[in-house]
């Protein structure tokens, strides 16, 4: 089973490539008030990102955090 660290990373950075922009890492980091290596950190799954920072990633990304977790890499514990 993948760490949930991991998966949170691997939708972030599938939302993040799938804006029409093509949203850089920097980019995102900066729309989200987040620092661009802890943004790497929470991309590779090697930093746990607390809910409130997490918030304000999706929220940059144009979601919501119900919208982000609806993947099937979240479900049955895949």
């Amino acid at each position: 089973m993948e760490d949930i660290s991991v998966k949170i990373g691997k939708r972030i950075i599938t939302l993040r490539k799938a804006k029409q922009e093509g949203l850089s890492q920097e980019k995102l980091a900066y729309i989200a008030d987040v620092d661009r290596t802890y943004m790497t950190g929470i991309e590779t799954g090697k930093r746990n990102v607390s809910v409130v920072v997490l918030a304000k990633i999706v929220k940059a990304l144009d979601t919501d955090l119900a919208s982000f977790f609806n993947d099937e890499s979240f479900r049955d514990g895949k």
